[in-house]
């Protein structure tokens, strides 16, 4: 049992797998606040090293117990007591970093000296964009650039994004272990590219393809999504043209029909290549792409239609299936033969988990590429994609390379060449460590603490929830009354207690609405989610008691007589007048702050 929620006891002889991961892999429940409330048995964290005993891990800072974790100083001393500096070339190596920053002493201690606040040692301004002239000690490199991104958000606050921000340490490991490791030297390195292989097969499989017993799965793997599709859409472009060359027809039009909601890649792909991008307007209280409209905007220069499975905007699902029987429909009317992409960057390790039933991959025969990202719920750090064909027909051979320069034949079909391994044996770890059972529970589980922090949100009676409850485990609102206060000034006033939650509007024809979204990660507790709703109420009463203010203040100035030059008077305003001006002058204020992030 990869990660169930079976606690072991006393005298037992199982143990959790998953005893060194967050919490929320297993203790499906809330642990009670107050001592006098029955308190659960929880599996112990060990502190030994051994299969029995896991190594204990932080629930918030998951840094590995290495020198690298240990203060600076008391790191450098256990560096220099394991390597001690060597007479000549070591011992003036040392004595050249002295004189560089301190021009006083040339003891060779003063590397462990180095290891203190640069700003001891550094006297000199280093240039920002400029390399400077003279070398600086390894350890003051570090404590400078350490002290620069302490400034930068907590990833694991980070609710904008639906990047993974935390993996076990084990995988870490594996990580650090591969971080030099070349991922295109094939020859030099073959078990990273058998485990890319395994990878490709394992999710072709959970996404259903037409595989027979003795074939191999048909895909690749990417830095993320946006190359997965710059590849997918590079195949229906040349099969396509491929095409319309041998019908003797024009093939310099090519489009693709997708809804005005799709993530900005998608833009991309239509500007760098040269295919021209026929949107699906969204309209208000409905923000995905609609399958009849799409259908309808489908010609023969469609090179493909794309479904996304899981919006960036709201977390829907698209309806994949009725598209594909749509699309069925008019390609045997006017017999061509238009295909169907499923972006399902972030849904493609959601669907398969918590919606087995759901047909939006291979099942579908038009469906003839998937991408997904592993960097997002397939719970691997930046960046790691795939892209999966139907099959062998539907990527065109002329857009496989084969190069020689590196010892053996090796095939290649992406937009870059040369990049790391360990997101790559990362993705197999977290496959076969969890399995399907293990990332079903953990699907649940962010699809629970996302239902927790809707009902937070919907309790406070002053918002709109647009997400809906079935798609990625994410939660979109909107205010229901924003004439004092917008979205954005929530945004920016959450920054005040560490959360990074975006505000943004909406795509075109419904771009009057501006929204708040809330991503639910796996390492996103029910306590946070608490959290997040209180801090959310306390922002809520500080920004009304500031509009109330700004009214009052209006209010007694222009309740005042309005006098002319002479002295008369002319007039009083209105409650009604007044009300509209202070509205005014306050969207005036915040319109200036809408830079929220998507």
């Amino acid at each position: 049992m990869v990660v169930s929620v079976a606690a072991t006891g006393p005298g037992t002889d199982a143990e959790p797998v998953s005893s060194t991961t967050f919490a929320s892999r297993y203790v499906r429940d809330p642990l009670p606040r107050s001592v006098s409330q029955p308190v659960p048995f929880l599996p112990a964290f060990g502190s030994g090293s051994s299969v029995s005993s896991p190594p204990r891990t932080p629930l918030v800072g998951h840094e590995t117990h290495t020198t690298a974790s240990i203060p600076l100083l008391v790191a450098v001393a256990l560096t220099n007591h394991q390597h001690p500096p060597q007479k000549g070339e070591n011992e003036s190596g040392h004595k050249r970093a002295a004189m560089v920053l301190s021009h006083a002493s040339s003891s060779r201690d003063d590397d462990a000296v180095a290891s203190t606040f640069a700003s001891r040692y550094v006297r000199e301004r280093l240039p920002r964009y400029r390399m400077p002239e003279r070398s600086i000690p390894r350890e003051a490199a570090y404590q400078i650039i350490s002290d620069e991104l302490m400034l930068d958000g907590n990833p694991r606050l980070n609710l904008a994004s639906f990047v993974t921000t935390w993996m076990e340490p084990e995988c870490d490991k594996l990580i650090m272990d591969s971080v030099n490791k070349n991922y295109v030297d094939m020859d030099e390195y073959p078990v990273t590219t058998e485990l890319q292989n395994r990878c490709v097969n394992m999710i072709a499989h959970l996404f259903n393809a037409p595989i027979k017993e003795e074939e191999t799965a048909i895909g690749v793997g990417t830095v993320g999504s946006s190359e997965a599709i710059m590849l997918a859409g590079l195949a229906f472009k040349r099969k396509w043209q491929n095409k319309r060359k041998e019908q003797g027809k024009p093939c310099d039009k090519p489009n693709i029909v997708t809804g005005a909601n799709v993530q900005v890649c998608w833009e991309k792909f239509a500007r760098y290549f040269e295919v021209e991008l026929k949107e699906v307007k969204l309209s208000e209280g409905y923000y995905v792409m609609d399958p009849v409209k799409a259908v309808e905007m489908v010609d023969e220069n469609t090179i493909c239609v794309a479904a996304i499975l899981g919006s960036t905007l709201t977390g829907e699902f698209e309806d994949v299936k009725l598209l594909n029987d749509l699309l069925t429909k008019k390609n045997k009317e006017t017999g061509w033969d238009v295909p169907i992409h499923v972006d399902a960057a972030s849904g493609g390790f959601i669907a398969p988990f918590l919606y087995p039933e759901l047909e939006w991959d291979f099942r579908l025969p038009l469906v003839k590429s998937i991408n997904v990202s592993g960097h997002k719920y397939g719970l691997v750090y930046a960046g790691v994609g795939w892209v999966i064909w139907r099959s062998k027909e539907d990527l065109p051979e002329e857009l496989i390379f084969h190069i020689n320069y590196l010892g053996t034949d090796q095939p290649t079909f992406t937009l870059n060449f040369s990049k790391g391994s360990s997101q790559i044996i990362a993705q197999y770890y977290q496959l076969i460590r969890l399995g399907f059972e293990g990332y079903k529970n953990i699907m649940e589980n962010c699809q629970e603490n996302a239902a927790i922090l809707r009902e937070g949100i919907a309790a406070t009676g002053r918002f709109d929830v647009l997400s809906k409850d079935t798609g990625v485990p994410l939660v979109a609102f909107s205010l229901k009354d924003s004439s004092r206060f917008s979205v954005f000034d929530i945004s920016e006033n959450l920054r005040r207690f560490s959360w990074i939650v975006p505000a943004y509007t909406m795509p075109a024809d419904a771009e009057h609405v501006a929204v708040l979204r809330v991503v639910i990660r796996e390492d996103f507790s029910r306590s946070l989610c608490e959290r997040l709703v209180s801090d959310i109420k306390k922002i809520l009463h500080e920004l009304d008691a500031r509009a109330t203010h700004a009214v009052t203040w209006v209010s007694t100035a222009a309740a005042a007589a309005v006098q002319a030059d002479d002295g008369a008077v002319v007039g009083k305003k209105s409650a009604l007048e007044i009300e509209r001006e202070v509205a005014a002058r306050w969207r005036n204020a915040v319109n200036k702050k809408k830079t929220g992030v998507c």
